[in-house]
């Protein structure tokens, strides 16, 4: 990080003895490491929380996303069920032509409801038994 070779921490430990003699440079060097470890100590704290920080942005913006497109499914899920709505109002009110029986798009569509209700409610297989591939389901 400061790009601080032997070299030079030898010459620094050289002038440390110099300057502070032999008596005070156990102290002095036990009290520069507590310095060096708090500092470590906080630059951990403030890259932690600010790691944190972002994993919550991030969060917040996915979930806003989800929330964005369950609102334009849930909208567009609308505009469909008006549009059936209306249809089925245009067939109910329309008069059936005379000698002709109605037609309506009711009863395959009851038929799918049936189905999917069927295999909603049919219970589940054991979990012993082997699972069907989608060739053998026919």
């Amino acid at each position: 990080m400061f790009d601080v070779g032997f070299s030079e921490l030898l010459l620094t430990a050289f002038v440390a003895l110099i300057v502070l003699g032999p008596e005070r440079l156990p102290k002095a060097a036990r009290l520069a490491g507590m310095w060096i470890r708090r500092a470590r100590s906080q630059w951990q704290a403030v890259r932690t929380e600010l790691e944190n920080e972002i994993a919550d942005e991030d969060m917040r913006r996915s979930i806003l996303g989800a929330r964005d497109d369950l609102r334009e499914a849930q909208a567009s899920l609308r505009a469909q069920l008006a549009d059936v709505e209306a249809r089925m109002t245009r067939a109910h009110d329309a008069p059936d032509p005379p000698g002709q029986p109605a037609l309506t798009d009711a009863t395959p569509l009851q038929a799918q409801l049936a189905d999917v209700e069927a295999s909603m409610t049919a219970p589940a297989p054991a979990a012993d038994t082997p699972p069907i591939a989608p060739h053998e389901q026919r």
